[in-house]
């Protein structure tokens, strides 16, 4: 038994009634579009509500703080506070002290992942993936761990109360996913760049530091924003292992705004907060495509 269709019957059915409403052209994508933007809108203001909480209460007196909310627009812009932290405390110095700990842990943090995963991936060895698996497993690994055990040992080597207490866990526990990064865009490198530079007489160390490295100039900036935030806010090994006032960072220093039974100094405390998130801020807000572009290196093969 054998079917016939007639295609103008047909054309005639998928034509839209007389008199039906017409559907725009794209409008799946609007009521798409219409459904994110309120979701996308109420994310931005959870995230950004605290900043500007804070950043409006950093510029009003004590005085003001305490006899209206703190989120209200201030009556004038006061700058008592941001001169008091930075003349009558030592903000400026936990400040240097965090910089010099962030400069170092990135330093070597960098130093040390992007050669690694250059040798994971392009140089071909023995229970390579092996290694790759032990440096990746330490993601797994919380620093709470580790706090007890090395405590002990900075007891014993001397090292309590220096930047190397906090440089080093830090760039321990930074140095997976640094491997990991570095390793999703080394992986789709081709090998005949490899090759063609092996050619002309570069050797491992000359194809990295002057192909491959460059090369990675993305994911660099991903390793430096995300270790940066990191660092910077850092609290558990600083507050663990620095017990000396001139080595305090700014998360531990941010405790000295708390006076005599408790009683806080809000308007100098809010200022030295808006204070120690600029660095982030500026850097996530300058280099935030780069750090993008980074995420997704080696997501696609060309």
């Amino acid at each position: 038994m054998t079917t016939t269709t007639n295609p103008h019957r047909d054309q005639v059915l998928t034509q839209e009634r007389p008199g039906s409403p017409q559907r725009p052209v794209g409008w799946m994508s609007w009521a798409s579009k219409g459904a994110v933007y309120p979701l996308v809108t109420l994310a931005l203001l959870v995230q950004v509500f605290p900043i500007a909480w804070v950043g409006l209460a950093s510029f009003k007196s004590n005085e003001q703080l305490s006899s209206e909310p703190s989120f209200t627009l201030p009556r004038e812009l006061y700058l008592g506070n941001y001169i008091s932290v930075l003349t009558d405390s030592n903000l400026p110095l936990y400040f240097l002290n965090s910089a010099i700990v962030a400069v170092l842990t990135i330093g070597i943090t960098v130093a040390l992942g992007a050669p690694a995963a250059f040798a994971l991936e392009k140089m071909r060895w023995r229970r390579g993936k092996l290694v790759t698996g032990y440096f990746l497993l330490g993601i797994m690994i919380p620093i709470f761990v580790a706090l007890l055990p090395t405590f002990q040992a900075y007891n014993l080597l001397g090292l309590r109360n220096t930047y190397w207490a906090l440089v080093l866990p830090q760039v321990g526990f930074n140095l997976p996913i640094c491997i990991y990064l570095y390793s999703g865009f080394m992986r789709y490198v081709p090998d005949s760049l490899l090759e063609a530079a092996t050619l002309d007489g570069a050797g491992p160390w000359r194809i990295f530091r002057s192909l491959i490295f460059p090369l990675a100039r993305n994911t660099t900036i991903t390793v430096i924003t995300f270790n940066f935030i990191f660092v910077w806010n850092e609290f558990v090994f600083a507050n663990t292992f620095m017990t000396s006032e001139n080595l305090k960072t700014l998360p531990v220093g941010l405790n000295d705004f708390v006076g005599v039974y408790g009683a806080r100094d809000w308007g100098a405390t809010f200022a030295a907060i808006i204070i120690s998130l600029l660095p982030t801020l500026l850097i996530y807000f300058f280099l935030n495509k780069r750090v993008i572009e980074g995420m997704a290196a080696g997501a696609v093969r060309e």
